[in-house]
């Protein structure tokens, strides 16, 4: 869906029309939206039923609209043809939003069958788009006359981006080849429908119950909210650990029941990998082979090299030579980290090696012993409701934002749990948009936690305000409980929120410059982050949920004096995933065995035995769920470099995190251009030069690389 969307570069919701009306349509689903805020989506009306028959009409329309600007006899413009295709696709963009929520919120046994069936059939309408060669002949024809005489500045942009979409997609490949290219395009498209639902599967049905006597070690909110969903499964009585990270990690972290640790980790690291029907590796297999053959088509020797061209790396050598400069550092400092937890167990007497289902808890003990922190404790400070009130402020400091509670039922959601605020300028008055919040996990919901946008900023057509939200995976408190949060996930909380402000801040006239890089987008989400840590935040925000009372000072000096602990983990955690990314688009994929590949890679890589890859193969979405971040996941370390140079100059800023000027100059050149300029460059005028490795090394409190 996200590769239909990036095509169509559509915008969404109701719109000041230039030359006609929308079609009248029955289905809901494709629908102008109606209501306060320049129209919402209709999200109490949505139904699963009325999916397939939105989807394929609206492909239709969008379709017609297609041939008719590259039948236009008229001599190919930027007005007759960029521009039109710029306005083109909103009845079919609207119904993507409510897939988009069934696919990722609200997933059911019946939507997998419609999902199933419509994945082939949403390919061959993209292909339908980059395989039109009157299309593409009139793209061409505005891209060589700009090459001549450049147009402005965002219409340059946009020309560029959309000339290199279709170029990468196959659109200048002969009949026979693009031919094999849609074919190939249309098959991976099942495949990732295949392996997202073989995940979910697992997601759902591998569930660890507990006895009141195996409970040792968990805090008692975590006790009550398993107790609530085991009685939610038909098990009263009982405890539920689900196979989700918010579930497994405290698990991990406090239980007193090694076996039963056991038995979780291997649960959750063998998503997509018990050998039975819903067994991923088969299926990367042959992604993998389906991918190198379709960039084969083009002249490319490999996925990757495809991928990145088009990103800030450029090539796979770039991103290679950053994550394999932070390796070393990272397996050093999991060394020590291992060796301070053996030498704890040891003192204790446990009579135990360092296992990857022990590493986070004795870390937590180790933790508790270096610099007498007690992460339960930290999280009595760390309520989501504070921390939500929190996101506001810094979004207040740095945005000029304000956030208002919007009247219940007032904005129509697809869940109880979902929350909406009103987003306006502080100065102006004026509504930004809305902001929709998600937090809780629940059955049919995919794990992890992400953002993303029902309709982006444009001022094409008359000005479109944001409908942004943010998703979560947070395991629901029991009635009347406040829901405390790890410092990792209220950091991953203020990181999605960086995404949304990012859609917020956008100050673009045409849709398709809200588009990412991806190895730049994940930069502002980032840097977001550090506002968690400023004393502002802490002392106004950080609150114990009992008393009421401020984070203590000396709670305070212990966490940022523990600010580089476990970085070792966290780091070589990602990168072993980045890199295996990596590796597995770079190598031959005719006679490729998965689980042998990750293995003797990760062995080649000397990879520590106590800690996992992030993401194991079998059930990593993010490369093998679709297409959006396959040889890209590197680019959250890429990002980091910039994240890292970053934060030093807020740092070192007169008025530190919330000086003005330098916050005023972020969100100009940082945040509001989106992808209108290039990232390298945007980075260049906020900073006054490129980023550097060295500030990553010392943010993670690695040994800096000799000059």
């Amino acid at each position: 869906m996200a590769a239909a969307l990036a095509l169509t570069s559509c915008s969404t919701g109701e719109q000041k029309e230039v030359k006609q009306e929308e079609p009248m349509v029955e289905n809901v689903l494709l629908q102008e939206w109606t209501g306060p805020y320049g129209g919402v989506p209709a999200f109490d009306q949505m139904k699963v039923e009325d999916l397939k028959e939105a989807l394929l009409k609206g492909m239709e329309m969008h379709l017609a609209e297609i041939d008719a600007i590259a039948s236009n006899p008229e001599p190919a413009t930027f007005e007759n043809t960029i521009e039109e295709m710029e306005r083109a696709g909103k009845p079919l963009n609207r119904a993507f939003n409510y897939y988009s929520i069934f696919s990722g919120n609200m997933s059911s046994p019946e939507f997998r069958e419609i999902q199933a069936e419509l994945s082939p059939k949403i390919s061959e309408y993209s292909s339908a788009i980059t395989q039109n060669e009157a299309l593409f002949a009139r793209i061409k024809a505005v891209y060589d006359a700009s090459q001549q005489t450049p147009l402005e500045a965002d219409k340059q942009r946009v020309v560029d981006l959309t000339y290199k979409q279709f170029e990468m997609n196959g659109a200048e490949l002969n009949p026979e080849k693009k031919q094999r290219y849609a074919e190939i395009s249309k098959e991976l498209s099942s495949l990732y429908t295949q392996f997202s639902n073989n995940v979910l599967h697992d997601e759902e049905n591998y569930i660890t119950y507990l006895t009141e006597d195996q409970l040792g070690g968990l805090s008692e909110g975590f006790i009550k909210s398993a107790a609530k969903i085991a009685a939610d499964n038909q098990k009263e009585g009982m405890y539920a650990i689900v196979n989700t990270r918010s579930s497994m990690d405290p698990f991990l972290t406090y239980s007193t029941e090694r076996e039963l640790r056991k038995q979780v980790w291997t649960n959750y690291y063998s998503r997509g990998d018990n050998g039975d029907e819903y067994d991923n590796n088969k299926i990367i297999a042959q992604i993998l082979r389906l991918r190198r053959e379709r960039v084969e088509l083009l002249g490319y020797s490999n996925y990757a090299e495809w991928r990145l061209q088009d990103r800030m790396a450029k090539t796979p050598e770039n991103a290679m030579g950053l994550m394999e400069a932070v390796w070393p550092a990272a397996i050093g400092r999991v060394a020590e980290e291992v060796a301070d937890m053996q030498a704890v167990a040891d003192k204790n007497g446990d009579n135990i090696t360092i296992e990857p289902w022990d590493y986070r808890f004795y870390a937590e003990k180790v933790r508790k012993e270096k610099y007498d922190l007690n992460s339960d404790e930290v999280k009595q400070y760390l309520q989501l409701d504070q921390l939500t009130e929190a996101m506001h402020y810094v979004a207040g400091r740095l945005f000029n934002y304000d956030f208002t509670p919007v009247a219940e039922g007032s904005v129509p959601v697809f869940h109880e749990d979902v929350k909406v605020w009103e987003v306006t300028d502080k100065t102006s008055g004026e509504n930004v948009g809305l902001w929709y919040l998600d937090p809780y996990a629940r059955q049919g919901k995919r794990s992890g936690a992400w953002a993303t946008t029902y309709r982006s900023h444009t001022t094409f057509d008359g000005k479109k305000n944001v409908l942004a939200s943010n998703n979560s995976n947070f395991v629901k408190p029991a009635p009347g409980e406040a829901l405390l949060v790890s410092w990792d996930d209220a950091t991953t909380f203020f990181h999605e929120f960086g995404h949304a402000l990012h859609f917020f801040s956008s100050n673009v006239k045409y849709p398709t410059l809200n588009s990412g890089v991806r190895d730049y987008t994940e930069f502002q989400s980032q840097l977001l982050e550090r506002w968690l840590a400023t004393d502002e935040v802490i002392n106004n925000y950080l609150v114990h949920n009992e008393t009421g009372e401020p984070m203590p000072a000396e709670l305070v000096a212990k966490i940022k004096n523990a600010s580089t602990f476990n970085q070792g983990f966290s780091t070589m955690e990602y990168l072993a995933s980045a890199i295996m990314d990596m590796k597995f688009h770079l190598a031959d994929p005719s006679n490729i065995d998965v689980d042998q590949f990750e293995r003797e890679t990760l062995a080649e890589l000397n990879m520590p035995k106590e800690l996992p890859m992030r993401h194991r193969t079998p059930h990593f979405g993010h490369v093998f769920s679709g297409e959006g971040y396959a040889t890209a996941y590197y680019g959250y370390m890429w990002a980091d470099v910039l994240t890292a140079d970053a934060t030093e100059a807020f740092a070192e800023a007169p008025g530190g995190f919330y000086d003005k000027e330098l916050a005023d100059k972020a969100v100009k050149y940082l945040f509001a251009p989106r992808n209108a300029i290039d990232p390298a460059e945007a980075y260049r005028l906020f900073r006054g030069r490129d980023a550097n490795i060295e500030a990553l090394m010392r943010d993670r409190g690695f040994p800096v690389p000799e000059s």
